[in-house]
């Protein structure tokens, strides 16, 4: 049944890809937004649990500091 199927077929596979690719580029932006505002607990959490982009995104949509507007 899964005779023509290859771990170079699962690697090369286009979701594979765009999911590797959402989850560096999410992980690298909340990553860097934590360690910018000292916030040690989400830092760890994202750099530790694999999520496909879910935590960063999480953080970066609901638990990030604000920056105060200067008028």
């Amino acid at each position: 049944m899964f005779e023509n199927i290859t771990i170079y077929n699962f690697i090369t596979a286009p979701w594979f890809i765009i999911a590797l690719l959402l989850e560096l580029i999410l992980k690298g932006i909340a990553l860097w937004k934590c360690g910018r505002n000292n916030q040690l607990g989400w830092f760890i959490a994202i750099l530790i649990i694999n999520s496909i982009g879910l935590l960063p995104l999480i953080y970066l949509i609901t638990f990030q500091k604000k920056q105060h507007e200067i008028l």
